[in-house]
């Protein structure tokens, strides 16, 4: 082929104009702790030092390198030997890179001349230099290892076919043919130990996971539970074996990282475990919610047993009294403890514990951090689930017809349900921790390339790669930013001649890949699937001022998917015409070229009626909307390549995904990635000798300036938004009125040189930034006040919330263009994010924007798209079947929503003012209140449990407000209730009817598998007439109507919840005791908490003897301290996740540095901070 040269001079090489600079790269935990450290190395001067950061921590090599000395002469040691040690020189990365593609090129024909070879070197490295371009993960750790350092490892298992024989042959050398494939998708067939089946996939796996690779697999050929075996059996099902998957997975971290592996599980809508398949997920989360709170309560509630059991004799001295009788306090401690069904065979376990003398029991206490113990514990956490849904479901959906379960063996139907209940199940598991993701299969394979050869099952885990079985897909994203001028004009030929470069570039990849089993070696190199891709979309869309949520935005994004695709097929056709088409192209020539010409008709917008083989229609690139030049290149690009592929055939199956260009697109230094909008309109950009400071996104300038706003309004906005940074001028908090707080000139400047990052002023004071001594002395604070987690300085220095709101929006800016001066309404859609923007924002993008967004792109995409489908916290059920349903007639092929605060790891966005938090949350309540009746039944679609024909009850008489009440229980066998009946004999007949209905439809509710607890939660407190004091029952004395009273009675006699009661349980016994308010039950000693809360020492794990060397004060000192720390640790956290909500980020911490600054990553995660993600790019 001939290489053209755009970027790059013959002779000057791929660096001339570039300034390289020496740099360090340091990562920090939060405590200070350094995690990764390198001085001195080289670098491009442009990039910032998060791209640096990445490039040093991750991509370097780290051993095995030849050193060189600062005149580029080789190091070689005493020995004689070569000095090895890391790279330490970005150009050695790029040419590593560069140069191993061009040799495996040139080696194999790909170049016409060396000119050409020499060219394409050149060109390439430019690229990556200049951060237009990033292959995936893989190719930064292992490709070019072997060819530039000579590195050689033993085998790890993997195959490759031969190019000359085109054989399959297992590697001998780890190095020489690289892993550089970051998406698999695996088969495995029902079958334990051999050869493709479940044990061997797990093997499999493992070895993608070493590499730093993501795999996905449908399980739906393994059979549902109870299915029988060839030795006459029962199949235990396929949920056993997901759980042995997923365990192996935790255990192998990927990439040989901290991070989780990356992992998909697909299963068919018929299987017959599909509903099991459908809650994974939500039961292991409740799993996790019930250790916690049951670690907590457990933890509470023994060590008050213990502590009761020792009493103070006349004597003085301390015993045992393990007799509740004689032991009052104990008696109470043992009500607690069972009321709150803490086990009977620990609770006598502290018995045996006093008598020896301890006074505290260690019970580990669980947390919901994502990396925690409770969450290894369960199952379920490894893998994105995907459920595949055809369009069959969706007609019996409309119709509200049936839908059948289907056995494995046999194909014989094992069980029927409602489409519709199914559907609910699906959304409420989305709904409640964002698993299943769907798949819309019908649509996957009409799209097809290689339908000859089978269907299209699965996907890698961040769904954007969709082929066969057993097939790898190397990824590579293109920087849009940087094919923009600054007027914002696209490069069009630019583009065209890099989407030419990196389709080469994947294409020598699969060339000299290697693959962790034969048949994924022999079918990839069989249909040689690229994955060439873009990120920054959203950047250039608010670059030029265009709201993502736009006809216009849309018609752009189309319009380059559709060149870019286009164009790559033709390189691939190019490739074909010099060397073969791909091995599998003639069986499926005839399939392939309908999907092109389709691809072709939507460039064009035809009439739905000419496209070929289609259920759904796509959306067509809009003429009205598209800027002209983008629409003549789109659409020649597919004459092009329909043109040269009928003359010749394709190289490659597939060229084109949208991957979630996780770590690449912070290494290119991108805003935004794959076709997501940005996430924040003010970002934390991180220095050079650590630290971040505050700055604009980047993107706002530029847009206001395409919009038509002067300097000084520009300036105003920014300022509006980050914040004036200075105290100086500020209203209410300001230098003067500090000065006469009694802050000298040293405290103001510490604060002052703090404020550049913060985004609450209150955060900066404190005794850390302003010293101990300095607070105590000269502004009169105390010890104990400074050791409280939630103190807050300004306000018992006298202000003010409302004065503290005032200058906080002065000096830290609202995070958000919202209300910004000089800012016209109509603009506002332009800084639109996917998420809510700083406190006070309210703007978002709509989910159904995410969805014709993806829309747009899709018709283009060979693949499908990685993308996140942001809702908000306040998303209904309704709302995410509407959104599920909406991606599927918008022709997209795979989905996933994730709802804020839908995992249990990730808290809710909360401000710091507890007193507007309250307020919210009534107003909250206020509103779902009116919609709990008709919302309460939407979940439990179980069918009539019946109640037996003599069945036990009470009935409980009693007067509210006047007004006699008889309510009559029903009972299961097992003593829950599943029936009341209300009597009201003397009241009008219309309350009474009304009354008696009531009672019915409650009880047709409990049969049918609602929670008492539901109703509960539902009526309570409800309030209305007849109300007031209520006589003839021991435990409630008011109530705010009548259906109150009847759920407090029902909540405390069959959940034992006491707090919905006004007299406690332990006060109707005849040998209760009050306590006298004024004798404490201990006194705490005073311990320097602040101190404790930074120590690394623990001593929890130590027992406390009464007699023993760790006696302490009353024998719980060390118990009482060691609880106020961990309240500190807990609160500073809840503080973390709380700032880093309002930033913009996830409110989880990176499991590499640690740090709150982890985003949405397509369906992943990733940290802006290391680069760290959970998936495989």
């Amino acid at each position: 082929m001939r290489i053209e040269r755009r970027f790059t001079r013959r002779g000057q090489g791929p660096y001339e104009g570039l300034t390289f600079v020496k740099r360090s790269s340091e990562i920090r935990n939060p405590d200070g702790s350094t995690v990764f450290k390198l001085e001195n190395i080289d670098v491009p001067e442009q990039w910032s030092q998060l791209a640096i950061d990445i490039l040093a921590q991750k991509y370097f090599r780290k051993a095995g390198v030849p050193q060189k000395d600062l005149a580029g002469n080789p190091l070689v040691g005493s020995d004689g030997k070569p000095v090895l040690g890391s790279e330490r020189d970005a150009r050695q990365v790029f040419e590593r890179l560069a140069g191993c593609w061009t040799y495996w090129g040139k080696e194999y024909g790909y170049f016409k001349t060396p000119e050409d070879s020499e060219a394409f070197q050149d060109e390439v490295g430019y690229m990556l230099a200049r951060q237009m371009a990033a292959p995936n993960s893989p190719q930064w750790f292992n490709t070019g290892l072997h060819y530039a350092y000579g590195l050689s490892g033993p085998a790890q298992g993997h195959f490759y076919v031969d190019p000359k024989s085109r054989e399959v042959v297992k590697s001998t050398n780890a190095f020489e043919h690289p892993q550089p494939h970051a998406c698999f998708i695996q088969s495995v067939d029902d079958d334990l130990v051999n050869e493709n089946g479940i044990m061997d996939l797990w093997v499999r796996e493992a070895r993608l996971f070493k590499y730093g690779s993501g795999t996905g697999t449908n399980f739906s050929r393994l059979r549902g539970d109870g299915e029988g075996l060839s030795g006459g059996g029962r199949s235990s099902g396929l949920m056993s074996f997901l759980k042995i998957g997923d365990r192996a997975a935790g255990a192998i971290k990927s990439g040989g990282t901290t991070r989780r592996a990356a992992k998909m599980v697909c299963l068919d809508l018929d299987h017959p475990d599909i509903e099991e398949f459908i809650d994974w997920k939500v039961i292991e989360e409740q799993k996790v919610a019930a250790m916690v709170t049951g670690s907590k309560v457990c933890a509470q509630r023994l060590n008050a047993v213990l502590k009761a059991c020792h009493v103070v004799d006349s004597m003085g001295q301390t015993k045992a009294e393990i007799d509740p009788k004689k032991n009052p306090v104990l008696r109470e401690a043992l009500a607690a403890a069972r009321r709150d069904m803490v086990p009977e065979a620990y609770v006598q376990r502290m018995y045996a514990y006093a008598q020896q003398g301890f006074t505290h029991f260690v019970f580990h206490e669980y947390d919901t951090n994502w990396d925690g113990r409770a969450y290894q514990t369960v199952s379920g956490q490894n893998s994105n689930n995907s459920v595949r849904i055809p369009n069959e479901f969706f007609e019996a959906l409309e119709n509200d017809s049936d839908w059948q379960l289907k056995r494995r063996i046999d194909g014989k139907v094992c069980k029927t349900v409602k489409a519709s209940d199914l559907w609910d199940r699906i959304a409420w598991a989305a709904w409640i921790c964002a698993d299943p993701g769907t798949q819309y299969d019908t649509t996957i394979n009409e799209w097809h390339t290689c339908p000859e050869d089978g269907r299209i099952n699965a996907s890698n885990p961040c769904s954007e790669y969709m082929f066969l079985d057993d097939t790898a897909c190397n990824l590579a994203s293109l920087n849009l930013a940087l094919f923009y001028t600054a007027d914002g004009q696209f490069e069009l030929e630019n583009f065209r001649h890099a989407v030419r470069l990196w389709t080469i570039v994947l294409e020598i990849s699969v060339l000299m890949a290697s693959f962790p089993s034969k048949s994924i070696a022999e079918r990839s190199y069989q249909f040689r699937t690229l994955g060439l891709g873009y990120a920054n979309l959203g950047t250039v869309l608010m670059r030029q001022g265009i709201p993502y949520d736009s006809p216009k935005a849309m018609a752009i994004c189309g319009s380059i998917t559709s060149i870019m695709t286009g164009e790559s097929y033709s390189t691939s056709a190019e490739m074909a015409a010099e060397l073969w088409p791909f091995p599998g192209y003639t069986k499926n020539r005839d399939q392939m070229l309908r999907v092109i010409r389709n691809h072709r008709r939507a460039a064009y917008n035809t009439a739905a009626d000419e496209y070929e083989g289609l259920s759904i229609v796509p959306m067509g690139i809009q003429p009205e909307h598209c800027p002209p030049d983008l629409l003549i290149a789109a659409r020649r690009a597919w004459d092009r390549a329909l043109e040269l592929g009928t003359a010749y055939g394709y190289r490659n199956a597939q060229v084109t995904v949208i991957a979630p260009t996780g770590t690449i697109g912070l290494v290119m230094d991108c805003d935004t990635t794959g076709i997501e909008p940005d996430f924040a309109l003010v970002k934390f950009k991180k220095l050079a000798g650590g630290g971040y400071f505050k700055i604009i996104n980047q993107s706002i300038p530029q847009a206001l300036t395409t919009m038509g706003y002067s300097e000084g309004q520009i300036q105003d906005i920014i300022r509006y938004c980050v914040g004036a940074q200075t105290l100086k001028g500020a209203p209410f908090i300001n230098h003067e009125t500090l000065r006469n707080k009694g802050f000298d000139d040293a405290a103001l400047e510490r604060l002052e040189s703090n404020l550049v990052q913060a985004f609450e002023i209150a955060f900066m004071f404190n005794k850390f930034t302003l010293g101990e001594t300095f607070c105590i002395e000269k502004l009169g604070l105390t010890d104990a006040q400074l050791a409280e987690t939630n103190f807050n300085m300004l306000k018992a220095l006298g202000f003010t919330q409302e004065e503290i709101a005032a200058a906080n929006e002065y000096c830290c800016g609202t995070m958000t263009v919202e209300g910004a001066p000089h800012l016209k309404a109509e603009h506002l859609p332009v800084f639109d994010c996917a998420n809510r923007c700083g406190r006070i924002g309210q703007r978002f993008i709509h989910v159904d924007a995410h969805i014709r967004m993806m829309a747009a792109a899709q018709p283009f995409i060979s693949g499908a798209i990685s993308k996140t489908i942001n809702m908000p916290a306040e998303a209904t059920l309704d709302e995410v079947k509407s959104a599920y349903q909406f991606a599927w007639k918008s022709m997209v092929k795979a989905v996933a929503l994730y709802r804020d605060g839908s995992k249990l790891s990730q808290p809710l966005s909360s401000s710091s003012d507890g007193e507007k938090t309250v307020e919210a949350s009534v107003d909250t309540i206020s509103v779902a209140a009116e919609k709990i009746t008709e919302r309460v039944l939407v979940r439990y679609l179980a069918k009539r449990r019946p109640l037996p024909g003599r069945r036990n009850g009470y009935t409980q008489k009693a007067i509210v407000g006047g007004h006699k009440l008889y309510l009559r229980t029903g009972e299961y066998e097992d003593g829950t209730v599943g029936e009341i009946f209300l009597d009201m004999h003397k009241e009008g007949a219309a309350f009474r009817s009304l009354m008696n209905c009531f009672a019915i439809a409650i009880s047709l509710g409990l049969q049918h598998g609602v929670p008492l607890e539901e109703f509960v939660e539902a009526f309570v407190f409800t309030r209305f007439e007849p109300n007031g004091p209520v006589k003839l029952n021991d435990r409630i004395k008011m109530s705010t109507s009548i259906i109150d009273y009847i759920f407090r009675e029902l909540a405390v006699t069959y959940l034992d919840r006491y707090d919905l009661a006004q007299v406690k349980e332990d006060d109707l016994r005849m040998d209760s005791m009050k306590m006298d308010e004024q004798d404490p039950e201990c006194v705490d000693e005073e311990a320097d908490l602040a101190a404790l809360a930074k120590s690394s020492v623990s001593m929890e794990h130590l027992p406390i003897r009464r007699n023993g060397t760790k006696e302490n004060g009353n024998g719980n000192g060390h118990t009482l301290a060691a609880r106020k720390v961990e309240l500190i640790r807990e609160t500073l956290t809840l503080t973390e996740v709380q700032s880093a909500k309002v930033k913009g980020y996830e409110g989880d911490p990176c499991p590499e540095c640690k740090q709150f600054t982890m985003v949405r990553n397509g369906t992943c995660l990733k940290c802006v901070s290391c680069g760290a993600t959970n998936g495989c790019s």
